[in-house]
Protein backbone atom coordinates (compact mmCIF):
# COMPACT_ATOMS: atom_id res chain seq x y z
CA UNK A 1 0.00 0.00 0.00
CA UNK A 2 1.50 3.29 -0.86
CA UNK A 3 1.21 5.62 1.86
CA UNK A 4 0.66 9.87 0.94
CA UNK A 5 0.42 12.23 3.77
CA UNK A 6 -1.28 15.80 2.66
CA UNK A 7 1.81 18.25 3.11
CA UNK A 8 -0.76 20.83 4.16
CA UNK A 9 -2.52 19.43 6.71
CA UNK A 10 -0.80 16.59 8.06
CA UNK A 11 -2.74 13.96 6.92
CA UNK A 12 -2.53 10.57 5.72
CA UNK A 13 -4.83 10.31 2.64
CA UNK A 14 -5.62 6.43 2.85
CA UNK A 15 -6.27 6.24 6.49
CA UNK A 16 -9.45 6.61 8.86
CA UNK A 17 -9.61 10.10 10.55
CA UNK A 18 -10.49 10.44 13.83
CA UNK A 19 -9.46 13.22 15.25
CA UNK A 20 -8.00 14.14 18.90
CA UNK A 21 -8.30 16.61 20.70
CA UNK A 22 -4.88 15.84 22.72
CA UNK A 23 -2.10 17.60 20.73
CA UNK A 24 -0.72 21.17 20.19
CA UNK A 25 1.74 22.76 18.36
CA UNK A 26 5.23 21.54 17.63
CA UNK A 27 8.02 23.57 19.28
CA UNK A 28 8.90 26.70 16.59
CA UNK A 29 11.42 24.94 14.50
CA UNK A 30 10.98 21.70 15.65
CA UNK A 31 10.42 18.92 12.67
CA UNK A 32 9.96 15.22 12.89
CA UNK A 33 13.11 12.97 13.35
CA UNK A 34 12.33 10.23 15.74
CA UNK A 35 9.21 7.40 15.32
CA UNK A 36 7.94 6.16 18.57
CA UNK A 37 6.44 3.10 18.32
CA UNK A 38 4.02 1.24 21.20
CA UNK A 39 1.88 -1.50 21.04
CA UNK A 40 -1.54 -1.05 22.49
CA UNK A 41 -4.68 -3.37 23.00
CA UNK A 42 -7.92 -2.00 25.26
CA UNK A 43 -8.84 -3.59 27.24
CA UNK A 44 -5.62 -5.40 27.56
CA UNK A 45 -5.28 -8.16 25.76
CA UNK A 46 -8.41 -7.60 23.32
CA UNK A 47 -8.02 -6.36 19.48
CA UNK A 48 -10.48 -5.00 17.58
CA UNK A 49 -12.67 -3.01 19.73
CA UNK A 50 -13.26 1.22 20.16
CA UNK A 51 -11.17 1.46 23.41
CA UNK A 52 -8.07 2.96 21.32
CA UNK A 53 -10.30 5.62 19.44
CA UNK A 54 -11.87 6.34 22.80
CA UNK A 55 -9.27 6.54 25.03
CA UNK A 56 -7.25 9.22 22.03
CA UNK A 57 -10.64 10.97 21.79
CA UNK A 58 -11.62 11.07 26.08
CA UNK A 59 -14.50 9.41 25.49
CA UNK A 60 -13.73 5.64 27.31
CA UNK A 61 -16.02 4.54 30.09
CA UNK A 62 -14.09 4.01 32.88
CA UNK A 63 -17.32 2.06 34.13
CA UNK A 64 -16.91 -0.45 30.84
CA UNK A 65 -14.02 -2.61 32.24
CA UNK A 66 -11.85 -2.14 35.50
CA UNK A 67 -9.36 -1.34 33.63
CA UNK A 68 -10.89 1.46 32.05
CA UNK A 69 -11.70 3.25 35.27
CA UNK A 70 -7.64 3.47 36.17
CA UNK A 71 -6.63 5.24 32.41
CA UNK A 72 -10.46 6.67 31.27
CA UNK A 73 -8.85 10.66 33.06
CA UNK A 74 -5.76 10.23 30.65
CA UNK A 75 -5.51 12.94 28.03
CA UNK A 76 -3.23 11.32 25.50
CA UNK A 77 -2.97 10.49 21.51
CA UNK A 78 -0.97 9.17 18.57
CA UNK A 79 -0.28 10.06 15.61
CA UNK A 80 -1.46 6.70 14.20
CA UNK A 81 -2.69 3.41 14.80
CA UNK A 82 -1.88 0.31 12.74
CA UNK A 83 -4.74 -2.10 13.45
CA UNK A 84 -3.64 -5.93 13.27
CA UNK A 85 -5.81 -6.07 9.99
CA UNK A 86 -3.29 -3.53 8.81
CA UNK A 87 -5.69 -1.16 8.39
CA UNK A 88 -4.65 2.50 9.68
CA UNK A 89 -6.21 5.27 11.83
CA UNK A 90 -4.72 8.50 12.49
CA UNK A 91 -5.82 11.15 15.32
CA UNK A 92 -3.16 13.79 14.84
CA UNK A 93 -1.93 15.18 12.08
CA UNK A 94 2.09 14.88 11.73
CA UNK A 95 2.34 19.11 11.58
CA UNK A 96 1.33 18.76 15.17
CA UNK A 97 2.46 17.36 18.33
CA UNK A 98 0.71 14.10 19.51
CA UNK A 99 0.61 13.24 23.16
CA UNK A 100 2.19 9.53 23.04
CA UNK A 101 5.92 9.57 25.14
CA UNK A 102 5.09 11.01 28.02
CA UNK A 103 8.64 12.29 29.67
CA UNK A 104 10.93 11.11 27.52
CA UNK A 105 14.80 11.00 26.65
CA UNK A 106 16.18 9.92 23.49
CA UNK A 107 20.07 10.41 22.62
CA UNK A 108 20.60 12.91 25.13
CA UNK A 109 17.06 15.07 23.90
CA UNK A 110 14.07 15.55 26.09
CA UNK A 111 10.27 15.49 25.69
CA UNK A 112 10.32 13.37 22.64
CA UNK A 113 6.71 14.20 21.48
CA UNK A 114 8.22 17.59 20.09
CA UNK A 115 10.43 15.61 17.83
CA UNK A 116 8.39 12.52 16.96
CA UNK A 117 5.84 10.74 15.02
CA UNK A 118 3.76 8.08 17.65
CA UNK A 119 2.67 4.81 15.98
CA UNK A 120 0.64 2.53 17.89
CA UNK A 121 0.85 -1.04 17.02
CA UNK A 122 -2.79 -3.27 18.48
CA UNK A 123 -0.96 -6.14 20.14
CA UNK A 124 0.54 -6.93 23.54
CA UNK A 125 3.91 -7.99 24.14
CA UNK A 126 3.30 -11.69 25.20
CA UNK A 127 2.37 -12.15 21.38
CA UNK A 128 3.01 -11.73 18.22
CA UNK A 129 1.74 -8.92 15.76
CA UNK A 130 0.58 -9.99 12.62
CA UNK A 131 2.28 -9.86 9.12
CA UNK A 132 0.18 -7.02 7.42
CA UNK A 133 1.22 -4.63 10.43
Amino acid sequence: MMLTIDSVSGWLQNAVHVASPNFDDRPCGCEPELIVVHGISLPPGEFGGPGIDQLFTNSLAAHEHPYYAEIAHMQVSSHVLIRRDGSLTQYVPFTKRAWHAGESHHCGRSGCNDFSVGVELEGIDEASYESPQ
